[in-house]
């Protein structure tokens, strides 16, 4: 048997509310959408909610990252192995890219119950993240939001027991993207809604239900994606679940819809929210459909120390206005370019595919040296040791990114050209007396203050001569 043996997600610091946007474009609606930092993208949400999924878990035991998503950053480069070596994980675990449907993440996710079932793998971490970036003025820049969610598959230990599944596609155009396209396109609303997801959805729920000879009410929660609150009703309805004790809320109204990551960041929410024994009727759209008949077991209350979804809601930061959402999402057009490129030559980011190559191991995977000799620890990796001046061999590589720490001091420039300044450089002590200076992150600037908690944060530092660089930074900790 193969399940769910563990969960994960993330949610974006900032957000954005819908009111801002009815003071720009009229309207605006209720509520608020969660919105990527400028330093973030699909690879880091992933990042952080397989962070979040693999807590208490042996890293050396996952064998295989599948990645999901419709907007991954490099159109011919692995995703996965980025969210791979950030983990922390072995080299050789099988890394997969899924993408190019709103139904990638739990098309991932069947890949990894066919692995673990058919024994090329124990433990699969299945990762879906999404930033679909909207047409401003549009009904999607007041729809659309960002986040992640991760899932570990495995045979023992499950939490999530899979009792049934079945699968269809279609052809059904409704959303797509070109190859040299920025922002989704879509048809005709009404008709994509009436005639793609509410009738694909009612009837592969249907269909299933009759199959399995069941209702929605031999089931305690029902979570499925839906592309607004209205369409997502209307299916709730159809199937006969009550709304106000079944059907899981989609997080439209504090997230947005986050693509291929809203189902199952809608899973995680139920899960949450769950104790053994119930059942979940669990479905997903785009490009066909999906539907899982869950069950939830004891081990459930192993696992119950996540951030999820609820203490990621909990953690955030609005945004002041508009101005600085279109900064976050470089949709500002100059004459002169973004800021970076009118600084001084020797100040422009640049990059070395050569040096990151040989600095991988604390580039991606955050690794130290500790110092067998005199027994203390530092960032970067050395080739003698900054303390005691002991050769090579006394120096051993451990793992920094999941340490906590404090601020110990810091500066504020406002000069510097950044994204978002003033651009604040930290000083971090880290568990075991290990000392790192990192670019502060995911901050208010009013609260900042010696002594806080701090913890590190796996993020894109610059883009230069076509490449995505990443690198850690560090962020006042989120609880």
């Amino acid at each position: 048997m193969a399940g769910i043996v563990s969960y994960g997600a993330y949610i974006p610091m900032y957000r954005l509310s819908r009111a801002i946007l009815g003071q720009v474009w009229g309207g605006g609606g209720k509520g608020e959408k969660a919105i990527c930092n400028c330093d973030e993208d699909s690879i880091t949400m992933a990042v952080e909610a397989g962070t979040d999924c693999l807590k208490g878990t042996d890293k050396k035991t996952v064998d295989a990252v599948y990645f999901a998503s419709t907007t991954a950053p490099f159109k011919e480069k692995q995703s996965a192995s980025f969210v791979a070596a950030a983990l922390d994980l072995r080299e050789d675990v099988t890394t997969s890219d899924f993408g190019n449907s709103l139904r990638a993440g739990t098309l991932a996710l069947r890949a990894a119950l066919d692995a673990v079932k058919a024994g090329s793998a124990k433990k699969v971490l299945v990762v879906v993240a999404d930033c679909r970036l909207p047409v401003p003025n549009s009904a999607g820049e007041g729809a659309l939001g960002d986040g992640a969610a991760a899932l570990l598959i495995g045979a023992t230990d499950i939490a999530v027991e899979i009792e049934a599944s079945a699968y269809t596609y279609s052809e059904f155009l409704d959303v797509w993207r070109l190859e040299t396209d920025r922002f989704p396109r879509q048809w005709e609303e009404r008709f994509i809604l009436d005639e793609g997801y509410e009738k694909h959805m009612k009837k592969a729920f249907a269909g299933f239900l009759k199959a399995h000879k069941m209702t929605a009410k031999d089931f305690a929660k029902v979570a499925f994606y839906g592309p607004n609150a209205r369409s997502h009703q209307a299916v709730a309805v159809a199937l006969g679940a009550d709304p106000k004790t079944q059907v899981t809320a989609p997080l439209f109204d504090n997230v947005g819809n986050t693509g291929a990551a809203m189902a199952l960041m809608t899973l995680v929410q139920a899960l949450e929210d769950s104790k053994p024994g119930d059942k979940i009727l669990f479905g997903n759209w785009g490009d066909g459909t999906d539907v899982h008949a869950l069950k939830v077991t004891q081990a459930i209350e192993k696992i119950r120390d996540r951030r999820g979804i609820k203490r990621h809601l909990a953690s955030k930061v609005m945004l002041e206005n508009y101005g600085k959402y279109v900064t976050f999402r470089n949709l500002m057009v100059s004459d002169d370019g973004p800021a970076w490129q009118t600084a001084p030559p020797m100040t422009r980011p640049r990059t070395s595919l050569t040096a990151m190559w040989r600095d991988r191991n604390w580039v991606y995977r955050c690794h130290g040296h500790h110092c067998k000799k005199c027994d203390k620890t530092q960032f970067p990796l050395q080739k003698r040791c900054m303390y005691c001046q002991a050769e090579e061999k006394y120096l051993e590589e451990v793992p920094l990114s999941e340490r906590k720490g404090v601020l110990f001091t810091y500066s504020m420039d406002e000069r510097t050209a950044v994204t978002d300044p003033p651009n604040i450089l930290g000083a971090i002590n880290l568990e075991g007396g290990v000392r790192i200076f990192s670019q502060v992150t995911d901050r208010d600037v009013k609260t900042i203050k010696v002594g806080m908690p701090m913890e590190m944060t796996f993020r894109r530092i610059h883009d230069a001569l076509g490449v995505h660089n990443y690198f850690w930074k560090c962020r006042p900790a989120r609880d």
